[in-house]
Parts: C-alpha cells; sequence; structure tokens
C-alpha cells in the first residue's frame, strides 16, 4: 500500500512538472523531459509513460477524438500537434498559403451564401444553387436540383437564401417556395415546401434537421418525424414582420426559434407561442445571434435622445432576463458573433466603421478596431485573432491582443459572409443590385458580367498541404477536361475553347 502510494506521488509530481514546463516548451522533450529524467530511474520511466502524455495532449485540446491505443509514442504526437499549430498561426499572419475564387458564371448574380465545415452553398439569379467542398480541391461542385411542380413552367426564380449544417442544404426562393435537400442522398430535395407571400428569413439548425422560415406574418417550423417524413412541427403568428431568424442551439425536444421583427423579439416554443423576450416602441433590432443559452442582438434607440446611444443586449433565454447591456455607439450595430466566439466574448460590427470586442462579464469593450470606410457587415473572432468584413468589399484580418492589422484582401462587392476555423477562411462578395444594368447584351447570353457577379473566396493555410495543392485548380486543368462556357466570344488559337 505505501509503495503504490509513493508511485502514484511520483507520477503526481512529474506530471506537474512536465505541465509547468509545457507553457514555455518549445522543444518537447528536451529540458523539461531532462529535468525529469535526472532525478531518479523512477521518474526516466514516468517521463516516458504514454498514459501520462495522453492525458497532457488531451489536456491540450488537440486529439479529443482518439484513444491511447491510436498512437505509438504521444510525446511525438503532442508535440507535432503543438509544432502544426504554431506554423497554422504563423501562415494566418503572414498570409500564406492557397487561395481559390469559387465562381459559377452561368448562374449570373451571386444572391446568398452559407457555409459548415469548409462546405459552401451559393445561390443564384438563375435560381441554381452550387454546392464546394473547400476541404478538396479538385472537388467538383454538384448543382442541387429543384423540385418541379405541375405549374412550374419557365424560367426558375431567383435565389434568397440558402443555409447548410452537416447533412442538409436549403434554399428559399423569391416565388416563396423551400427546398430541402439531404447531402448524401444525391442532388434531388427531399422536402418542398410553399409559403404564399416572399420569405424574409431563413433558418437551420446547426445540428439535426430543422427548418424555420418567415414569410408576412407567419413563422413556420418544419422538420421530419419519427419516421422519416416532413412535416410542420409548429405555425407562429406575429405582428410584425420578420428581419432576423435564429435556431437555439443545442436544445433537446421541441425546437426553440428566436426571431426579431422590427422591435420586438420573440422567443418561439411550442409549449409558449407568443412570449416576447424584449419590446421597445420605436427602438428596431439591427444585428441578432444566439448561442444556446443567451442571444446577443444590437437595437436602435430614438433619434432625438442623443444621450441613449446605440447597444448591444443580452438576454438569458432560460429566465428572459436582460444580462447586460454593452457598447455606446452613435451608428448602428450591423452585426454580432456570439456562437462562434470565445466563451465569455462577443464581437460586433457597427456602421461607424468599427470591430468592437466584449467580454460579456463586463459592459466596456475589451477592443475598438477602425475597420471599414463604409461600415462593417460581417464578423468572426477566436482566442487571438478577429476577421471581419466591410460593405466596401474589403476583408481584414486582425491581431486581437495587438490591435493590428495583419493582412486585407479587396474585392469589388459588399462582404456578406466570413466563416473561418484553424486552417481555412471563406469570404463572399455578394452585389446589392440583383439586375444591374448591362448585365446581359444578348438574350442568348447566359452569363452577368464578372463585375456584376459577385465571388467566394476560400483560404487555405494548412501546413500539410502539398505543393501541387497550392496551385489554383484552372492553372492544373487538363486539355482532356470538357470545355466550359465561351462567353460568346470567339477565340482566336491556341485556345479555342476555354
Amino acid at each position: 500500500m505505501w509503495k503504490k502510494w509513493q508511485v502514484n506521488t511520483k507520477r503526481w509530481s512529474c506530471e506537474r512538472a512536465l505541465m509547468g514546463g509545457l507553457d514555455s516548451w518549445c522543444n518537447i522533450g528536451t529540458e523539461t523531459d531532462i529535468r525529469c529524467l535526472i532525478v531518479s530511474r523512477t521518474w526516466k520511466v514516468l517521463a516516458e509513460d504514454e498514459v501520462l502524455w495522453y492525458r497532457l495532449c488531451q489536456q491540450e485540446g488537440y486529439l479529443l477524438d482518439k484513444s491511447i491505443s491510436d498512437h505509438s509514442c504521444w510525446k511525438l504526437a503532442l508535440k507535432n500537434c503543438r509544432a502544426r499549430e504554431r506554423t497554422l498561426k504563423t501562415n494566418w499572419k503572414n498570409r500564406i498559403g492557397a487561395v481559390s475564387q469559387l465562381q459559377y458564371e452561368l448562374g449570373k448574380i451571386l444572391c446568398d451564401v452559407h457555409s459548415c465545415d469548409g462546405v459552401v452553398i451559393a445561390g443564384y439569379t438563375s435560381g441554381e444553387v452550387r454546392l464546394w467542398d473547400t476541404r478538396t480541391w479538385d472537388y467538383t461542385a454538384p448543382i442541387l436540383e429543384p423540385m418541379h411542380g405541375p405549374g412550374d413552367a419557365g424560367p426558375q426564380p431567383r435565389v434568397s437564401f440558402v443555409r447548410i449544417n452537416s447533412s442538409l442544404a436549403v434554399a428559399a426562393y423569391e416565388d416563396g417556395t423551400v427546398s430541402v435537400w439531404n447531402l448524401m442522398f444525391g442532388r434531388e430535395p427531399i422536402h418542398r415546401y410553399q409559403h404564399n407571400q416572399r420569405i424574409q428569413a431563413l433558418a437551420l439548425a446547426s445540428e439535426g434537421a430543422t427548418v424555420v422560415t418567415a414569410s408576412g406574418f407567419e413563422v413556420k417550423v418544419e422538420s421530419p418525424n419519427d419516421r422519416g417524413f416532413w412535416q410542420t412541427t409548429a405555425t407562429f403568428e406575429i405582428q410584425k414582420l420578420v428581419n432576423f431568424l435564429n435556431l437555439v442551439p443545442d436544445v433537446t425536444g421541441s425546437p426553440v426559434t428566436v426571431a426579431a421583427a422590427e422591435d420586438i423579439v420573440y422567443l418561439l416554443k411550442a409549449e409558449d407561442p407568443g412570449k416576447i423576450l424584449h419590446s421597445v416602441y420605436g427602438q428596431p433590432v439591427t444585428c441578432l445571434d444566439v448561442s444556446a443559452h443567451e442571444a446577443a442582438f444590437g437595437v436602435k434607440t430614438f433619434g432625438w435622445l442623443l444621450n441613449e446611444p446605440n447597444q448591444i443586449l443580452l438576454y438569458n433565454l432560460e429566465t428572459s432576463q436582460c444580462l447586460k447591456k454593452m457598447g455606446n455607439s452613435i451608428g448602428d450595430f450591423t452585426c454580432v458573433n456570439l456562437q462562434n466566439s470565445p466563451p465569455n466574448m462577443l464581437v460586433t460590427g457597427n456602421k461607424d466603421r468599427r470591430v468592437r470586442v466584449f467580454d460579456l462579464r463586463k459592459s466596456e469593450s475589451l477592443c475598438s478596431l477602425y475597420a471599414h470606410q463604409l461600415g462593417v457587415s460581417a464578423v468572426q473572432m477566436d482566442d487571438w485573432k478577429i476577421v471581419s468584413g466591410g460593405e466596401e468589399g474589403l476583408v481584414c484580418v486582425w491581431d486581437q491582443r495587438m490591435g493590428t492589422k495583419l493582412w486585407e484582401m479587396h474585392a469589388r462587392h459588399p462582404v456578406r459572409h466570413v466563416w473561418f476555423n484553424s486552417h481555412s477562411l471563406i469570404t463572399a462578395n455578394i452585389p446589392d443590385e440583383k439586375t444591374p444594368r448591362g448585365t446581359s447584351i444578348t438574350d442568348d447570353d447566359l452569363t452577368a458580367h464578372r463585375k456584376h457577379r459577385g465571388i467566394i473566396y476560400a483560404y487555405e493555410f494548412s501546413v500539410d498541404q502539398l505543393a501541387v495543392e497550392s496551385i489554383l485548380p484552372i492553372c492544373r486543368s487538363s486539355y482532356d477536361e470538357v470545355t466550359g462556357y465561351n462567353y460568346n466570344i470567339g477565340l482566336a488559337v491556341p485556345y479555342d475553347n476555354i
């Protein structure tokens, strides 16, 4: 018994010594490891214990889905993970990696873009919906086919909204039609339903199969039953037109929806259909985001009350109480990101051209960055960086701690979508004008001019990328591939076909 306690005490001391050196560790297996090895032979055995290194790797947040038998040397695995993280951070800061343009010329004007774990969905004025998987550069993007009804003769209505999660893709069209596809079951939609009026907002659950749409004064919730047949699970009648719509993630039981309709924020549940979370007459909601337990939204205050600035309000969804009022800005808050931010953090964009980071335990902003000349339109952050998009078309990457701009990229149209993870970044510049003058010179021209289309960029900063993969796909295409659209231009040799 005494020997067992002595071994456990030595294991604990060795682990403490290793953990104490991890913060300043640059080369695992040298300084800290040597300090443990020279203590005694017992400490040498413990310093090479795979269970200890496996626990250290898990505590650092690496390889959480792996078991101890998946690696023969967990010390080397931890060293490689930390080296990869440092290299990725360096690549982000210095813009080292590959960039690809995701374009579909026959779709004409880009209408909406959404992404999930590197898979991008885009809707166009031609009515077509297209997918890209940016995790594979040579992936051929499929076109999701609409479900044609008996009276669908004629041109396809243009796409209003698109959403995607790990298993489903959803598109809402101008005529009030909503189509749902299963990403595993081909290009044909698995469900289709219709609103009588134009759809103002669309939301898709981050996990699972729940779709919520708002049209007129009606909010409809669609989801499959236990046998897999889709049905309308709830319908809510509200007083005003919906501007923003979000599904609360990680909810057990019936779905919970947060809807912002002008100056009222609703918490829509099946058991409590008309619950109002927030309502102040004449103070419209300008942006909205939700997490599992909280909702954050920007409110525009009365114009004649100069002593009451625009603010971000944070509400608890369980108690329906206002937890915090943040910000003190003359401009309107145009975007807020709560769900993808680190714990107790929130990032916002404003018409006053600034990006602000808030600690939810305080009222004042931690940092305020002068970001974009025409206002901020999209924003996301993690523990060390911020990515913001502006109305002028700039995408900026910031070092949060230093408050400095690392780099920027520009395109013609406003940035409406920004998403990133540890190794990739996806941005979308979407035109405000969907029917610009001069988009079609002749009736048989199937595309719009490049300057009117909008564009999607996919950046890859992964260190595992091969040298050949850093070349753009168009530069790697072979002469054996099927020719594309020639833009009604008679090209001279040697490039008769595009």
